[in-house]
């Protein structure tokens, strides 16, 4: 058979509802693993809908492992061995979703049961990762038969049951797993599109760190009129911390919280890139981050410092009284080069320096670093990549040098040392963590077609770009 031959097989899986057969029986499992007593629902998915379908594909009984923190979900190791010499992908999804709610769904929609509604597929987990990572499962198969049973590469799967609560245990899950999860590169879905209408593929992500800033000067309130002029007011002074640190429009005035240069490579690749631009986006205020860069750089290429809360007093019933405390919660969405290790002490030094000592500062309680990653625009994976995606969806694709969100994509790119590629299946109006959640069936369709391609292409091309890559090394 031909490429298009297996592109054509992924597509008609859409066409003929096998797709959408595939994706409602894994929608029916209420795998929230945000909510207590759903270890049955989280182990149901990877024991009786996952294992059958990869074993259907030729992996071997896939194996399943408790978290290495003993409390949440459980991971999922498969794999497809063709050949010693041959390239091995790692292919990657998280079987979990956040809680269902189904109470906040629109009228004759719910969260454990798809409906379908002219392009939209509506259902928990249809964006948000069941939908992407049946796609690539479901191209793969095609592929298989295409090709006669022999892709032309090995294939690993890694499904965890734990993202939407942070991806507990993932990180020394991969150290202690690093033998059976040894690729040559990953290639995964999750995320959002640019756009519907645009495929794209994204290289990491911004790293993410939460931290608080506190201030408690006395026991109680005491009367405005009375001691107003004379006690110091909490809320003024972590307002003015926090002026020093971001300024009126957005840019941070902290140098240790700021990126290095945007690298050239990755300003080019962002030339073409458009935000903001969907129907259902927020309209981008254009005077606001960082000055000199334009949307797509402020998002994908820099540092932005955000309040993420602030509470002072009682917001729902004020006093006539000068409160005794104040807190507020920051995030740094950063780059990869920022020194985000040293970012407590650095924001204490700032803080002594421009006189507020009295302000606490630490990391947020419970909160989860995200490491940035980026992986080089010059790659070879990324010209192959870009080079498929075109030749089978027919249109130029997104090239997002990072997601301006978050992912555990140092897992893969840190602790097992591979090149990441990204290729997103929803859009950003998917709404994945509310209430009428859903994907689109045109972005799917295409998904499918793309994925088949990209699998299709691996095994053509995987050995020449391994060897492209350990020369330049």
């Amino acid at each position: 058979m031909t490429r298009d031959a297996a592109i054509a097989r992924a597509t008609e899986t859409f066409d003929s509802g096998a797709f959408l057969a595939l994706l409602r029986e894994a929608v029916a499992y209420p795998t929230e693993s945000q909510a207590p007593g759903q270890e049955a629902a989280l182990h149901a998915y990877l024991d009786s809908y996952i294992t059958p379908l990869v074993t259907r594909l030729g992996f071997a009984v896939p194996k399943k492992f408790d978290n290495p923190d003993g409390v949440h979900g459980p991971f999922l190791i498969a794999e497809r061995h063709e050949g010693p010499d041959l390239p091995t992908v790692l292919i990657y999804g998280h079987g979990d979703t956040v809680r269902g709610y189904p109470e906040q769904w629109r009228e004759g929609l719910g969260p454990w049961e798809i409906v379908v509604e002219g392009d939209r597929w509506y259902g928990r987990g249809t964006a948000d990762n069941k939908g992407q990572h049946i796609i690539n499962l479901a191209a793969l198969e095609q592929v298989i038969a295409a090709r006669d049973g022999r892709l032309g590469f090995n294939v690993k799967l890694l499904i965890e049951m734990g993202e939407e609560s942070g991806s507990p245990g993932l990180r020394p899950f991969c150290r202690a797993q690093a033998e059976a999860l040894r690729s040559d590169v990953l290639i995964a879905s999750d995320g959002p599109r640019l756009s519907a209408e645009r495929p794209t593929l994204f290289l990491g992500s911004r790293g993410a760190y939460n931290f608080e800033l506190s201030l408690n000067l006395r026991e109680g309130p005491h009367h405005s009129g009375n001691w107003g002029g004379l006690l110091r007011n909490p809320g003024t002074v972590l307002a003015s911390a926090i002026a020093s640190m971001v300024d009126a429009r957005g840019s941070i005035r902290v140098d240790a919280l700021r990126p290095p240069p945007i690298p050239e490579g990755v300003r080019a690749a962002l030339r073409d890139i458009r935000v903001g631009e969907d129907p259902t986006a927020p309209t981008i205020d254009a005077d606001w981050g960082e000055p000199g860069l334009s949307p797509a750089e402020r998002v994908f290429a820099w540092n932005t410092l955000e309040v993420l809360a602030f509470k002072t007093g009682d917001p729902d019933g004020p006093l006539n009284a000068v409160p005794p405390h104040a807190k507020a919660t920051l995030q740094l969405r950063f780059v990869v080069g920022t020194d985000w290790e040293n970012l407590i002490a650095n924001i204490r030094a700032h803080l002594d320096a421009n006189g507020f000592p009295m302000i606490e500062v630490k990391p947020a309680r419970a909160s989860e670093v995200f490491h940035a990653t980026r992986l080089p625009v010059e790659d070879p994976w990324v010209d192959w990549a870009l080079e498929s995606m075109t030749a089978s969806a027919g249109k130029k694709p997104a090239l997002l040098p990072n997601l301006g969100g978050s992912l555990p994509n140092d897992a893969f790119s840190e602790i097992l040392g591979l090149p990441t590629l990204w290729v997103p299946h929803s859009y950003p109006a998917c709404r994945q963590h509310g209430p009428d959640e859903h994907m689109l069936a045109s972005s799917t369709r295409e998904g499918l077609a793309i994925m088949a391609g990209l699998f299709w292409d691996l095994g053509e091309a995987g050995p020449d770009i391994l060897r492209r890559r350990q020369a330049r090394a």
